[in-house]
């Protein structure tokens, strides 16, 4: 089952078909179109990430780190006793259950804060009583277009730092019950072009996201992944 809520609820309630009927749906990744980032949150180009510099802290890569034996680490997988390999086929198998989210009150310089600290590429936001109103990923705060030039006076960067998230958040948004088939999900993933779907109960709660990341990792490890139901 899929859900779409904007900031005055939900509007839709229905299958995936239904759903890709929805041409405000249907019709994000040719609108607005984004990077696809994972949760680790390091698919954003260098370009636009220099423009946010001295915001978030990186850190560096260590020249002189131990080279780890890909056999080695191997090995240690293949050892104890063999788990019961069950074929995982809802988004509750996948999601993860730990719902990161960003009040709509929130500003950028927050969300970026949050998005940085928590090492994740987007966050459902969320209204004062925990329902879904929108998404924000850190591409939205990258957009090249909204980045003022470096020429441009501090007062400039500060007001875009202040700016509420609701201005560039992603809204109405699809969003995803625990039960629904995988499958199902990975195409409106493909549908819409967003790095993954929020996951609410009946009563539009965030209580999960499952991203792109979510799905591929299921396809390359155990339990293995049902891909034909």
């Amino acid at each position: 089952m899929f859900m779409v809520y904007g900031t005055s609820g939900q509007l839709f309630k229905g299958s995936m078909e239904q759903l890709r009927q929805i041409s405000g749906v249907g019709a994000l990744a040719r609108s607005r179109r984004i990077l696809p980032v994972g949760r680790d949150g390091h698919d954003v180009t260098e370009e636009s990430a220099a423009a946010y510099a001295g915001l978030a802290q990186h850190k560096p890569v260590e020249p002189d780190a131990p080279r780890i034996d890909p056999l080695a680490a191997y090995a240690p997988s293949q050892q104890g006793p063999q788990q019961q390999r069950r074929p995982l086929t809802s988004v509750a198998d996948l999601m993860s259950h730990l719902a990161i989210t960003l009040p709509d009150s929130a500003t950028v310089l927050q969300a970026w804060h949050l998005l940085t600290e928590k090492e994740i590429g987007q966050a459902p936001v969320v209204d004062a009583n925990g329902q879904l109103v929108g998404l924000l990923t850190r591409a939205d705060l990258l957009k090249p277009e909204r980045l003022p030039s470096p020429e441009s006076h501090a007062l400039v960067w500060h007001a875009l730092l202040l700016q509420n998230v609701q201005d560039i958040m992603w809204t109405p948004v699809p969003s995803v019950s625990p039960e629904s088939d995988i499958r199902r999900v990975a195409q409106v993933l493909l549908d819409s072009g967003l790095p993954g779907l929020p996951v609410v109960d009946e009563h539009g709660r965030v209580t999960g996201f499952i991203s792109r990341s979510d799905i591929l990792r299921a396809v390359v490890t155990d339990p293995p992944l049902d891909l034909w139901g």
